[in-house]
């Protein structure tokens, strides 16, 4: 519980990067992201940040307090993954956004449970 505002940070942060990578801009040029280079400090803590993510997501299903909340990110992030693999690069950042979206919005939602309690 006590990580919620550490994850909203890097929730943003995702979803900032992603459109660096996979934005209009890119998409315009019909550059494909994975020949962009992502710089290995940011790919190292990117990739960390994720499996952290996935990490806590897991742990809290082991509370009472956020269940919900945790279950509903993981299914998100799960359907987000198997839709973004069949999916063209033009969609894939509409996903991510949307993907994004909801999880920012169940941290919220834990982030504002946490500070009535």
């Amino acid at each position: 519980m006590l990580l919620s505002p550490l994850l909203f940070a890097f929730e943003v942060w995702q979803l900032v990067i992603s459109e660096r990578y996979l934005g209009i801009k890119q998409i315009e040029r019909d550059a494909d992201p994975r020949n962009l280079g992502l710089g290995e400090w940011t790919a190292f803590i990117w990739s960390l940040g994720i499996l952290l993510s996935w990490a806590w997501m897991t742990a809290m299903l082991f509370e009472r307090f956020g269940r919900v909340q945790a279950v509903c990110m993981l299914v998100v992030t799960g359907v987000g993954f198997m839709l973004r693999r069949n999916c063209g690069l033009k969609w894939v950042l509409v996903i991510l956004t949307l993907e994004g979206a909801i999880r920012v919005g169940m941290l919220m939602s834990l982030i504002g449970m946490a500070w009535r309690e």
